[in-house]
Formats: C-alpha cells, sequence, structure tokens
C-alpha cells in the first residue's frame, strides 16, 4: 500500500503549533500500559504486534476511514487532528508510550480523527482479533487499558469544566464590553451636545468682538488710531484666532459626522501661502523671521481653498506658538510627483518620536516631557481630518538640523478627486 503523506507546509503547520499542547502523563516512557507491554512474553508480544514505520508527514489512519487496528507509539511524535491538513483543528499530540485508535478496536467505527507522524516514527500494531487473545491471556492488561480509558475519560471532563468555565467568563466579559460600549455611546453623545452649548455660547460673544474691533478702527479719531493701531490689529488678530478655534471644533463634529460639505475645484497655492504670511507679519510680537521657500513651479491642486488656508493658518499659528523670540519658520512648497508638498518648519521645542502620532487626535496634549506645549488639540485634529479628506497626507518630523519640528501635508494634482 502506497504511503500517504502531508505536504511540507501541512507538517510544518502541525509541527509549529505543538508547543501549544502539551501532552498526558501516559504519554510518557514510564506510561503503565508500555510497562505492561514490557513484561509480556517475548513471543507472545512477537505474535500479538505488527511492526510499522512512518516517515515524517505520513498518515498513519485518517478521519472516518475503517479501521480495526490500535497502534502503540514505540518511539517518535504524532499530531491528532479533526478535519483536513489546511485548516485542522488539532486534538493533542503524542509521543512513545501512547496508545491511538483504541476505539476502532473497540466498537468497529470508523476512526473519529486523523493522526500523523511529525518525524519518523516507529509504532506497534494490534487489530482487534489479536488484541481479544491477548486480553484472555493477561487478564491483569484489562485493568491497565481500563485505567488509562479511566485517566482520559477525566482528562476530557476536566477539559470540558474548564471549556465551560471559559465560555461563563467570556459572557460575562462580553456583557462587560457591551456595557462598556453603551457608557461610552453615552459619553460621546453628552460631548457632542456639550461641544454644541460651547460653540453656540462662544459665537456670539466672538461676533460682537469682532464687530466692535471694526467699528473703533472705523470711528476712532485719526491721532488715536495711529498711537493704538498696532494694540488694534493684536486684538483683531487674536480675536480671529479664537474664531478658527471656533470653527476648527465645529468642523470637527462635522466632519467626523460626514456633514462637511468640500467645494473643490483647481487652487493655485502659492497666493495662499502668502497671503496666510502677510496675516501672520500683523501678530508677529516675537519678531520671528518667516521665509517662503519654493523648489520649481507649483502646479494646482484640486482642493478647497479655504479649508487649505485653514489648514496652513493652524500649522503656523502652532509653528508661532512653540517658536522662540528671535526664531526662524519656513514655509517650504515643492512638487513630488503627483503631489505637492507643504511644510512648516519651526526651530521650537519639537515633538518627541513617540507622541507624533497623538497630536494630531482632537484635544490630545503630549506629556510631561514637552511640557512647555499646551492648548485644545483642535487646529492638527482639523488639519489632518482636512487633509485626508483631500486624500492627501499630514505628519510630523524633526525640523532641520533635528532642531524644531516640521510639519508636512500633501495635496494631490492633475487626477482630481471629487469630495463630498
Amino acid at each position: 500500500m502506497p504511503r500517504r503523506l502531508l505536504t511540507q507546509p501541512q507538517l510544518d503547520k502541525l509541527i509549529a503549533a505543538e508547543s501549544d499542547y502539551p501532552e498526558p502523563p501516559e504519554a510518557a516512557h514510564n506510561s503503565p500500559f508500555l510497562n505492561m507491554i514490557m513484561s509480556l512474553d517475548r513471543g507472545d508480544l512477537a505474535r500479538s504486534f505488527i511492526e510499522r514505520d512512518c516517515l515524517p508527514g505520513e498518515i498513519i489512519f485518517e478521519e472516518d476511514e475503517p479501521g480495526d487496528t490500535m497502534y502503540l507509539i514505540w518511539s517518535g511524535r504524532v499530531a491528532i487532528f479533526m478535519g483536513k491538513a489546511d485548516a485542522p483543528t488539532i486534538l493533542a499530540y503524542r509521543s512513545a508510550g501512547a496508545i491511538m485508535g483504541e476505539m476502532a478496536v473497540l466498537d468497529n467505527r470508523p476512526r473519529s480523527a486523523t493522526v500523523i507522524a511529525l518525524e519518523h516514527v516507529k509504532l506497534l500494531g494490534m487489530n482487534r482479533q489479536r488484541f481479544e487473545r491477548l486480553l484472555q491471556d493477561y487478564p491483569l492488561m484489562s485493568l491497565t487499558i481500563l485505567e488509562m480509558f479511566s485517566s482520559r475519560l477525566r482528562e476530557s471532563d476536566e477539559a470540558r469544566s474548564t471549556g465551560e468555565l471559559s465560555e461563563k467568563k467570556l459572557i460575562q466579559q462580553v456583557s462587560l464590553l457591551q456595557d462598556e460600549k453603551e457608557k461610552l455611546e453615552k459619553l460621546e453623545r453628552l460631548r457632542q451636545e456639550t461641544t454644541d452649548l460651547v460653540i453656540h455660547d462662544l459665537r456670539n460673544p466672538l461676533n460682537s468682538i469682532g464687530v466692535s474691533l471694526k467699528m473703533l478702527s472705523v470711528f476712532l479719531p485719526e491721532d488715536v488710531m495711529k498711537k493704538n493701531q498696532e494694540i488694534l490689529k493684536i486684538a483683531q488678530a487674536s480675536c480671529e484666532h479664537l474664531q478658527r478655534l471656533v470653527d476648527s471644533l465645529l468642523d470637527i463634529s462635522r466632519m467626523d459626522g460626514g456633514e462637511t460639505k468640500f467645494l473643490m475645484g483647481e487652487v493655485d497655492l502659492k497666493p495662499i501661502l502668502e497671503e496666510v504670511l502677510r496675516r501672520f507679519f500683523v501678530i508677529n510680537t516675537k519678531e520671528i523671521k518667516m521665509e517662503t521657500i519654493y523648489t520649481g513651479d507649483l502646479p494646482a491642486v484640486y482642493a478647497d481653498r479655504e479649508k487649505i488656508e485653514r489648514v496652513l493658518m493652524n500649522l503656523l499659528d502652532n509653528a508661532y506658538k512653540y517658536s522662540p523670540d528671535g526664531g526662524v519658520i519656513k514655509l517650504k512648497a515643492s512638487t513630488r510627483k503627483d503631489q505637492v508638498q507643504v511644510c512648516v518648519i519651526d526651530n521650537g521645542s519639537g515633538i518627541l518620536e513617540k507622541d507624533r502620532e497623538r497630536i494630531f487626535e482632537r484635544f490630545a496634549q503630549v506629556p510631561e516631557e514637552n511640557p512647555i506645549r499646551r492648548g485644545f488639540g483642535l487646529g492638527l485634529a482639523y488639519c489632518k481630518l482636512a487633509i485626508e479628506r483631500h486624500q492627501g497626507k499630514i505628519w510630523v518630523e524633526d525640523g532641520e538640523d533635528e532642531i524644531g519640528s516640521k510639519f508636512c501635508f500633501t495635496l494631490p494634482i492633475l487626477k482630481p478627486h471629487k469630495t463630498t
């Protein structure tokens, strides 16, 4: 009869899983059944057992096939599983001293599992007729076999009890997770309601402040205006900054819910870059130097102009906030294949590598290693959502000469991406 062998990947899968299945006590070399066999008369032993050698990966017997022979493992290791070899349900691993296939001898039914040799295996096989004759000649062997079967039944009961206990624990865990999910949903609703109230309560006074500042610039006497022009500019810029925070809070909430409309079209980035820098010169009380660097011609991008302008304002505001007096902020733009890349570079305190993903989360703050960094975490969260809706990417890395931070984002060119 030709040998039936598994493929090498199938065998490797069984060998790799062996460490998760410890062998039972009777699989050891001093198992009671093996000791009983060793006590038999050599003549009776030779007449009762038939030797069989198996190669690594050989199928000793297969699930659902008929069989009337039980086997004692004389040397080597085997795997016992149900189902297909490509996706086996592993039942156990056995080595020298274990018997297998005994149920086929006792109840004359098809094999309940498949047994595979994991390495070179030597077996002693005994069919039903020889097994019955051996029991007649050695009655004590019946007790040994019954003890072994009893031990296996006990293990099965313990495994079933453990499984039932695990199932109960799993049900409890699922119930706890469901409770936690409901709590999180309730907290999310509360957070959204609080956000809506904050936005509503802030917008009206901010609008009033903005209008009042513009009215002052119109109605104040000219000489008073000249003396206080710088103060008014700072107040207006600060009011605009607060307005951006409120708008970011609102837009983040809307973008999360897919409610924000993006007015996409061809956008020339260069005028936007120059405009946001001009606006920052107004509030530049630290005397920070600002530079714009273009690498080659900048092609038009397919974007929402107002959203990209706000992204740039947020990134520049972030760089300005953490830059020292007399520092430098650089705004670089270049073309990379089918994308335009824009970077805002500062020489401030920098961001630890472990915090570089977190800072784009809403309300995220870096830990104590960067104590000077404070804020609500809205500007960068807005930037991430807005850029990703443009099919672009945004990230942060070390600044030039590993000093400060370099925030970069990309926008696709050439092929428009229609975003709703």
